[in-house]
């Protein structure tokens, strides 16, 4: 299965024009463009969009090396987002790693900065696939 081109089918997820940069078994690097419609004030990223950018990249790293005879259901079961940051007039790029795999649930780290390596946001991360 394709992950990242199934996950920009969704309709959420394909509206914020996220691109997927690198797909690899528990490394993910994803960009979300920057767009004044998903600004607060047409500079600075609302911060709802951060977190689903930062929800997303967990998912597709959870995803990535996943054994799909085991199980294609899912959902994001706990996530915290700690914001230190702004991605001002700038892509936004999540990095996401795998930091264990469970028989249910796979605990993700994902971090979000701006085109130059500030970093925005930082997140954990725990998805279940059944």
């Amino acid at each position: 299965m394709a992950v990242p081109e199934v996950m920009l089918q969704t309709p959420f997820i394909g509206s914020l024009g996220i691109v997927f940069d690198r797909y690899d078994h528990d490394d993910v690097l994803l960009r979300v463009p920057f767009r004044k419609d998903l600004t607060n004030d047409g500079l600075v990223y609302h911060g709802g969009v951060v977190a689903a950018a930062i929800d997303t990249a967990g998912a597709a790293v959870a995803w990535s090396n996943h054994d799909f005879d085991k199980g294609t259901r899912a959902s994001t079961v706990s996530m915290s987002v700690q914001y230190v940051g702004t991605a001002r007039e700038s892509d936004l790029v999540c990095q996401a790693t795998t930091v264990k795999r469970g028989k249910e649930l796979i605990f993700t780290e994902i971090t979000a900065t701006d085109s130059s390596g500030r970093v925005v946001a930082h997140a954990v991360q725990t998805y279940r696939i059944v």
